[in-house]
């Protein structure tokens, strides 16, 4: 038989259209422009170009807009097509563009407006490359590589690849199942994990890109004072020397780029471009060296004393002495080592005379089987390979005084393997330039995915390919050069690059400071963004912009912060920092991703399919690892920064309703609790006074003895389950709004006198009807009241009508029927409040023997609570005529010695009255 299914449009559905800030886009509000601006074509040109769009009836309701498919064609060559996008490149984060202003001539702003209209490679693949790739690629891979050999470093770099990989499946899926506004893996997390999740995660993505900044600022200036321009340097003495140069420069290096963020970031958009081209063109210079090297090996040539390695920039020749018109004359190198005159009583370094000096190629080549000697660690030690004698030896540094003035090349070797991933680690962030972006994309739901994944497939192979071929073309001294002392003051990697090793340093140079630009401008925008939420009050300041849409305040922090990273004066020790940040944030997106899978919530509908919770799981596990294996100190603070703030978005933050998993994920735990607890009967140790508060209101639906929902918080502490309940006479239709209103006035009066539990008001044809409905079915499942707490009935022997009496007599038998325990307070509104604090004064309990020990319970969870701690208890018993009172009032000091109850019993004759 058929059967007739109606749907009714719900306003609140998952399978409405959100917009950004999750509300509910009507008809009206939709714009479907019917034409777009070409780039080259100086008009509008029709949004529908294909053949299988009707156009012969437009006015019916099948117009072009029912194509079932719409062939994407350019209106435009595809070769200006394809230099007009690479023209407007930008890898500024989504919300930034729409921040930008231009002026008319009439003076006249107008916030210039841009369609989504990039696709795949422009929008998510050049962005999250030129993220991905940057200062530790020039700066640092040479030096993991020489101190790790080849096998341990492609082990550091699959791991951290791995781990991104991992991420990225994870967000892509997140960020395909709806629009990512400006904040990115804070607008997701928070969405996915609740505002307290998405709040701490928010947070260290913030601090993460933060640091980024100091660290690009620091790499900038490591490459300038290094190697661009060495006589720039304000302090050339002393073991901190360098380290205060980059703190004066850096400061003066984040003062400029912080004035032209707050300036405006068009000028930031309009060198991404030139940015771009640079960490290109360097690293196909790397790649033309390694080649060129196979036929021809560099001309940079390093000079060995026995087997540790001098630094060239200090003496023009390698040799001790050469002869000059058949005379022997010391060179250069030979001062640095010897005392006094150049004869037979000169004082020379014992080292320097009995080891003779070798000159070396820096870059044998591809073909020359350097490979094998740099395939392995060298940890704690300085190892050369002479290969003109033949043999091979070993030296390890003491790095003593004496020797820190002559002109060695001292390696950084007090390092190891957890060291390097931690300093490594950074430059496979910047995963989520795509998905910052959505709003800017064509399709963000194809784009995403796959311009994120092959953006980190390509900077892999480029991270695995540079281990290799940096291991097989330079000589393990050199490698381990940090700063290229041996090689006259050049960038490692910059001499392996073809034509000339500037390509590299200055390519690398405008890398790193647009790197920092980026960052000083995305980062004021996440905290932007978690400032407009309002789940964290003490950053509402961060939240304000000027005229133009910029987060001035919001910059001053970020700056700030980046100065402290900049003081730290070293770029191995920020780049820690910043993974730590980093990887807590892409540990909660995993976590974000397995816990919607797992609880298949109808609203977890990705395009993305390619996700499952194993894998989002292998990778919140990998993050976590990474994080002790790097740094166990640093990731405990990160992981207490993020602790303290989900603590305080949870208490002080503003409540936020987004429909997140952990939500979803309470609600499958509480019935996995509840049909547990259906299983068996509860067991008499675990019993507690589960509490139904019958209340009573008054006509203007407020709470008429709010002392009742004290002396409930009191008896509970916060423990068990409360349910406040109360009856309104009459029709639910005529009366469920005042249902709701007087809901909401319980819910207000438990919250001021902070009674923790469930509140419910029911309507029903006279009072006595609705309590003993309430009595019968309140709770669910297991968790169902065993006691009802009512108040004495106020003045009910002066009352004109007897409903009062006899209204609490019927709640009386009903709760003996149903087998439950009845509290009830009299005089309640003469009861302590939750602020009073009793000094002095007496529990009572009449004790009856038959009660179940329920009498005894009471006033011991009462003495719980601060109210009523410094209160004394005591028992009292009814002795007849004939019975021992002595041996009563031992025995019940006995029977309370083994409740482990501390009370005085007093027993109490009746006096027959006959």
């Amino acid at each position: 038989m058929p059967t007739n299914f109606t749907v009714l449009p719900v306003e609140d559905s998952p399978l409405s259209e959100p917009d950004y800030d999750g509300h509910i886009l009507k008809e009206e509000d939709k714009e479907e422009p019917d034409t777009v601006a070409g780039p080259y074509s100086g008009e509008n040109t029709p949004r529908e170009t294909s053949s299988l769009i009707s156009t012969d009836h437009d006015d019916s309701i099948y117009g072009k807009n029912m194509a079932l498919y719409e062939d994407e064609m350019d209106s435009t060559p595809m070769v200006s097509s394809l230099l007009n996008k690479l023209a407007n490149y930008t890898n500024i984060t989504q919300g930034v563009i729409e921040h930008e202003e231009a002026e008319s001539e009439d003076g006249i702003q107008r916030v210039a407006v841009n369609g989504p209209q990039m696709g795949t490679f422009i929008g998510v693949f050049l962005p999250c490359m030129q993220n991905i790739l940057g200062v530790i690629l020039f700066l640092r891979l040479t030096w993991i590589v020489g101190t790790a050999g080849i096998m341990e470093a492609l082990a550091v770099v699959f791991m951290c690849c791995s781990c991104t990989m991992l991420t990225a499946i994870s967000m892509s899926a997140i960020a395909t199942n709806g629009v990512v506004p400006a904040g990115g893996s804070y607008y997701m997390i928070s969405r996915a994990l609740g505002p307290e999740f998405g709040g701490a995660v928010g947070l260290c993505f913030y601090l993460g890109t933060t640091f980024a900044g100091s660290m690009y600022i620091l790499g900038t200036m490591e490459i300038f004072l290094t190697y661009i321009m060495p006589t720039a340097n304000l302090f050339e003495e002393g073991p901190s020397a360098m380290q205060n140069n980059m703190r004066i420069y850096g400061t003066c290096c984040l003062a400029i780029m912080t004035l032209v963020v707050f300036v405006g970031v068009k000028y930031v958009n309009k060198l991404a471009l030139i940015f771009l081209s640079c960490v290109v063109l360097s690293i196909m210079a790397i790649y033309a060296g390694v080649i060129q090297s196979a036929f021809k090996p560099s001309n940079f040539q390093i000079c060995l004393l026995g087997n540790r390695t001098l630094q060239n920039s200090k003496f023009d020749k390698c040799l001790k002495t050469e002869v000059i018109d058949n005379v022997t004359h010391p060179t250069e190198l030979w001062k640095h080592f010897c005392e006094g005159e150049f004869d037979v009583n000169a004082t020379c370094d014992e080292y320097f005379t009995h080891n003779n000096l070798t000159e070396i190629e820096a870059v044998p080549g591809l073909l020359s089987g350097v490979i094998s000697d740099n395939m392995w660690g060298h940890y704690g030690q300085y190892r050369a390979v002479v290969e003109k004698k033949g043999q091979s030896s070993e030296w390890v540094s003491d790095n003593t005084d004496k020797d820190i003035l002559k002109p060695y090349v001292f390696n950084d070797i007090a390092t190891f393997f957890t060291l390097l991933v931690g300093i490594y680690f950074p430059s496979v962030t910047g995963i989520m330039a795509g998905s910052n972006r959505s709003g800017d994309l064509r399709d963000p739901q194809r784009s995403i995915p796959t311009g994120t994944i092959l953006a980190i497939v390509t900077t892999s192979f480029i991270y695995i390919s540079c281990v290799v071929l940096f291991g097989a073309c330079i000589e393990g001294v050199v490698l381990r050069d940090k700063y290229g002392d041996s090689v006259k003051k050049t960038l490692v990697v910059a001499t392996l690059a073809w034509p000339s090793s500037w390509v590299i340093v200055i390519g690398s140079f405008f890398s790193c400071c647009g790197a920092g630009l980026q960052s000083l401008t995305g980062a004021p925008r996440i905290l932007q963004s978690i400032a407009r939420d309002g789940i964290m009050p003490f950053l509402q300041v961060f939240g304000h912009s000027k005229a133009n849409g910029e987060p001035t305040w919001a910059l001053l922090l970020t700056a700030a912060i980046c100065e402290i990273g900049i003081l730290i004066a070293s770029l191995d020790a920020v780049a820690p920092i910043l993974s730590m940040f980093f990887l807590m944030c892409y540990l909660f997106v995993n976590l974000a991703c397995a816990v919607q899978t797992l609880l298949r919530t109808p609203n977890w509908r990705p395009r993305f399919k390619f996700y499952h919770w194993s894998l989002s799981f292998l990778g919140m596990s990998l993050s976590l690892s990474l994080m002790f294996v790097s740094s166990w100190y640093y990731a405990l603070v990160v992981i207490l920064i993020a602790g303290c703030t989900y603590k305080y978005i949870e208490y002080r933050g503003a409540e936020k309703e987004w429909g997140d998993g952990i939500r979803g994920l309470s609600l499958n735990a509480a019935r996995y609790a509840l049909i547990k607890l259906e299983e068996a009967p509860p067991h008499t140790k675990n019993w507690r006074p589960q509490l139904l508060v019958l209340l009573k209101l008054d006509s203007e639906l407020g709470v008429k003895h709010p002392r009742l929902l004290s002396f409930t918080s009191q008896l509970k502490a916060g423990k068990g389950l409360t349910i406040v309940c109360s009856v309104l006479e009459g029709t639910y239709m005529a009366r469920g709004a005042e249902a709701k209103l007087s809901e909401q006035n319980i819910k207000a009066a438990m919250a001021k006198e902070k009674t923790k539990g469930f509140c419910h008001v029911v309507v029903s044809s006279n009072q006595r009807d609705g309590f003993s409905h309430l009595i019968q079915s309140a709770g669910l499942g297991g968790m169902k009241h065993n006691a009802v707490l009512v108040a004495w009935p106020a003045n009910w022997k002066q009352s004109e009508s007897s409903l009062s009496w006899k209204n609490f007599i019927e709640t009386v038998r009903e709760t003996t029927e149903a087998h439950q325990a009845l509290l009830v307070a009299k005089n309640i509104d003469t009861f302590p409040t939750n602020q009073d604090r009793l000094a002095e004064g007496t529990i009572d309990v009449w004790w009856i023997v038959h009660d179940g020990g329920l009498l005894m319970l009471l006033p011991f969870l009462l003495r719980q609570h601060k109210v009523w701690r410094k209160c004394k208890m005591r028992i009292f018993t009814v002795a007849q005529m004939d019975d021992n009172s002595i041996q009563m009032k031992k025995d019940l000091q006995m029977f309370l010695y083994h409740l482990r109850l501390d009370a005085k019993v007093e027993v109490v004759e009746m006096v027959s009255s006959v």
